[in-house]
């Protein structure tokens, strides 16, 4: 699992705007044989109610090393094993 203060991706919204998000976490899911991305669009990274707003999407690395293809979440099993995931890996930040 990685995680870092420096890495970001760009994606496109609904109306074709570009968003530059921070890159909260990725990791690979053996069960789904997907790998995934949490992150957090820069400048909008709370809802109304101050609480943090975060997006995941499943992706396809792509082989040199740039990044892949970003796919919409689909199922809500996979929503489940990502808020467990994002969970898990908070835990262990609140322990270091």
């Amino acid at each position: 699992m990685e995680h870092g203060e420096d890495r970001q991706i760009t994606i496109i919204d609904e109306e074709g705007n570009e968003i530059l998000c921070n890159i909260v976490l990725t990791f690979e899911s053996d069960d789904y044989n997907k790998s995934y991305v949490i992150y957090t669009a820069v400048g909008q990274e709370f809802d109304e109610d101050g609480d943090p707003e975060y997006h995941a999407s499943s992706f396809i690395p792509a082989e040199d090393g740039e990044d892949g293809e970003l796919f919409p979440i689909e199922t809500d099993e996979e929503w489940e094993m990502i808020e467990e995931v994002l969970n898990t890996f908070f835990d262990e930040e609140e322990g270091e």
